[in-house]
């Protein structure tokens, strides 16, 4: 472990006073926006975190996990974190939230405030972070441990599933339902490793047949009913529609169906939809919605079970990926079939 940067060092690379830089990151209010920027870009260079409270300077665990998620809006991490926080307090812990809406800088800088306040290890979401985060958590020892996703290159511990394999399975499905334009309903991908591995997983699938998305048959939202459905309202309007769409997850497909029964377009008859995760959402609609079962409940349990052996000097796995598989209801169906031509008379 190298030494820590302190405030001296921070105050000489930013040329300001250690006052300074105890009011920029303390009450910065009270500095300039120019000199306050200096300050945090100095801090995060050195990976500078500011000593907290006096228990914090002591070698006692505080007993405290963070887990810093992208979201709360999506119900899905709700499920891990309160399934990790059950378990958690089985063994005596108590786990602190918070989120960072797929900024990564964010994350980081959240992460540190939790340093700073004794938090003895982290749990994250994804395999997209800063750089700066792991070595932040290094300098710190705080160990972590990276859900909803596997480190293929075991970097760093991880708990989670394929992402990419989920849909895949979805879009041979389809493929083998006799599908052959199919449409793409994701989040945005900048920062969200499981949207990107989605999408790899349906382009794969569609490769293995000699196939390729088009590109007015993919459409990006955030993560909401309301942006599912005008997501799915776009593709509707493309002059050849997709007779299938895969959604990255139960929330795109049911904002999927939803603009279909608005456009009079028939689930399954006229288009096919399957989503990711198998929620009660997709399961309860009608037609039910096809979807891939994931390991939301297993991620936050194996994750608490990770973290604490570690704490505590016990056996652990570093590396685990729990199986997926489809549930199949009744939103997929075969292709509709093209209208008989008229023949000409006579």
């Amino acid at each position: 472990m190298r030494a820590r940067s302190d405030a001296k060092d921070v105050a000489r690379l930013a040329g300001v006073s250690t006052a300074t830089v105890s009011r920029a990151l303390n009450t910065p209010d009270r500095v300039d926006p120019v000199t306050r920027q200096r300050v945090l870009d100095a801090a995060a260079r050195l990976r500078y975190v500011p000593h907290g409270a006096a228990r914090t300077l002591r070698s006692h665990r505080s007993k405290m996990i963070g887990a810093v998620v992208p979201s709360f809006d999506y119900a899905l991490y709700a499920r891990t974190t309160s399934a990790l926080q059950r378990r958690l307090d089985e063994r005596g812990y108590s786990l602190v939230l918070a989120e960072h809406h797929y900024d990564l800088a964010a994350e980081l800088r959240v992460a540190g405030q939790l340093v700073q306040h004794g938090v003895d290890a982290f749990v994250f979401v994804g395999l997209d972070h800063a750089p700066n985060l792991f070595a932040l958590l290094e300098d710190y020892g705080r160990p972590y441990v990276l859900t909803w996703g596997v480190d293929a290159l075991e970097q760093h511990p991880s708990v989670g599933f394929d992402n990419r394999a989920a849909t895949h399975a979805v879009t041979s499905h389809l493929l083998e339902l006799g599908h052959r334009r199919i449409g793409l309903l994701s989040a945005p991908i900048e920062g969200n490793d499981r949207a990107r591995a989605r999408g790899e997983g349906v382009r794969a699938a569609l490769a293995e047949h000699g196939l390729a998305l088009a590109p007015e048959c993919v459409q990006y939202a955030a993560i909401s009913l309301a942006a599912a459905q005008e997501a799915m309202a776009r593709l509707l309007a493309v002059p050849v529609r997709p007779t299938a769409v895969v959604a990255t997850n139960d929330v795109f497909a049911v904002g999927a169906m939803l603009a279909c029964r608005q456009a009079g377009v028939r689930v399954p008859q006229d288009l096919s939809i399957t989503g990711v995760d198998n929620t009660d959402l997709g399961a309860t609609q009608t037609p039910g919605l096809t979807s891939v079962r994931t390991p939301i409940i297993e991620i936050g349990r194996a994750a608490a079970d990770q973290l604490v052996a570690r704490l505590e000097g016990e056996p652990y796995t570093a590396f685990q990926s729990f199986p997926v598989e489809i549930v199949h209801r009744g939103s997929t169906g075969p292709p509709p079939r093209r209208r008989a031509r008229r023949r000409p008379p006579g």
